[in-house]
């Protein structure tokens, strides 16, 4: 997953962890291993390779090296690791995908989302 940079991380999911439930955090946090439900923090959210998380994510900023099965909404900088699964929806200000990660889902760029509960109109073309 690249840099290793964890000193705003102060919350760690181990490995043999499986959380149900949601999870807040004022600093970062760490996954290992499984959590279902939502996870919000002030800081960034780590999801190593092997770690899962089946709910939403909302973070100042996300590497996603294992499995998300939900929507990610990141502050800054959002990481899809090479081993990366994502199934849901991205809002992000920077986005890096390596070779080898998988997306399926949108991506927005934060400021650009539609309002909650706001129906995107698609244009359809007419033969005249």
């Amino acid at each position: 997953m690249g840099k290793n940079n964890n000193k705003d991380l102060h919350t760690m999911i181990g490995a043999d962890a499986v959380i149900q439930g949601n999870i807040t955090c004022q600093d970062g946090v760490a996954v290992y291993g499984k959590v279902y439900g939502d996870v919000t923090s002030e800081g960034p959210v780590r999801i190593a390779r092997g770690g899962e998380i089946h709910g939403n994510i909302q973070a100042s900023d996300s590497q996603i090296g294992g499995n998300v099965d939900g929507n990610v909404k990141v502050e800054d900088r959002a990481v899809l690791g090479a081993e990366s699964n994502l199934k849901g929806d991205l809002v992000y200000r920077k986005l890096v995908i390596e070779e080898g990660a998988q997306f399926q889902g949108h991506s927005v760029l934060a400021g650009n989302e539609p309002a909650p509960g706001q129906v995107v109109e698609q244009s359809t073309e007419s033969e005249a």
